[in-house]
């Protein structure tokens, strides 16, 4: 009895396992984002909603193989699939429930599976993840940068654009955030302050260059050099494979020979 559960367990972990199931998968994904994308323009309708439906029970027949197949510790040891039963716990809890603005978002968040499914996906926001701690001391290196010149914006130029421009500390952020962004930031923000104060295109050119091409060059440079590692990662452990196999295969011939060296 034990080895036929066994058996089965393992029947279950191979499809799992299996690339087709993973297609079927994404298939599925993208069928929720479509349903979703129509629901925008036909609201309420059953076809729609049968087929959300559908989609939800689905989706909960693929978490309880992967339980099954992968066992509970195995399966919850992966964020990615803590995050898709936190998701379809939600979609069942909430479908029949009068926070419909919340279900939504649930519905919405269900797309982001996609991530997990796709391996190129995962491995960018795994990348993302691990460089939190060194992109934390860009974030404080930018807050500096952005509040010495929102300050010196203050100072010079509250007299010149009205209040919500440069009138106090936080809207002075935030005219920095639409200059960083190139957001109308010449027409609307750059040329009136400078017809007045001359010199405050230095002010201007001087934040571009620092947060919007400086900072910007850091993030993608940090981002970068953690995917490079983790190609590096992956080509060493082919590496160790190679070798190991290798070293499996010479010591295969060594037998042979010896086999051949006794019979001789």
């Amino acid at each position: 009895m034990a080895e036929q559960t066994a058996d089965s367990t393992s029947t279950i972990e191979k499809l799992v396992l299996h690339p087709w199931f993973q297609r079927i998968i994404i298939a599925l994904i993208l069928l929720n984002g479509v349903v979703i994308t129509a629901e925008t323009y036909l609201p309420g309708n059953d076809v729609l909603l049968t087929i959300d439906t559908i989609i939800v029970w689905l989706f909960v027949l693929e978490a309880a193989v992967k339980l099954k197949g992968l066992g509970i510790k195995r399966y919850f040891s992966n964020g990615w699939n803590i995050f898709d039963f936190t998701i379809v716990t939600l979609s069942l809890v909430l479908y029949n429930t009068p926070l419909v603005s919340v279900l939504r978002l649930v519905r919405v968040l269900r797309l982001i599976r996609m991530i997990p499914a796709i391996p190129a996906l995962k491995r960018i926001i795994d990348s993302l993840v691990r460089s939190i701690p060194a992109l934390t001391g860009i974030l404080g290196l930018t807050s500096l940068i952005f509040s010495m010149y929102a300050i010196i914006g203050t100072v010079f130029f509250r007299d010149v654009l009205p209040y919500e421009f440069f009138g106090s500390f936080h809207t002075a952020l935030f005219t920095l955030l639409q200059v960083v962004t190139f957001e109308s930031w010449a027409s609307q923000v750059a040329r009136p302050v400078i017809a007045e104060i001359p010199w405050a295109w230095f002010y201007f050119v001087s934040f571009i260059i620092v947060g919007a091409l400086i900072i910007l060059n850091l993030v993608v440079a940090v981002i970068l050099d953690y995917l490079g590692h983790d190609e590096e990662i992956e080509q060493k452990q082919q590496m160790e494979k190679l070798f190991a196999d290798n070293q499996e295969l010479k010591e295969e011939m060594q037998e042979i020979k010896e086999l051949l060296k006794r019979r001789s």
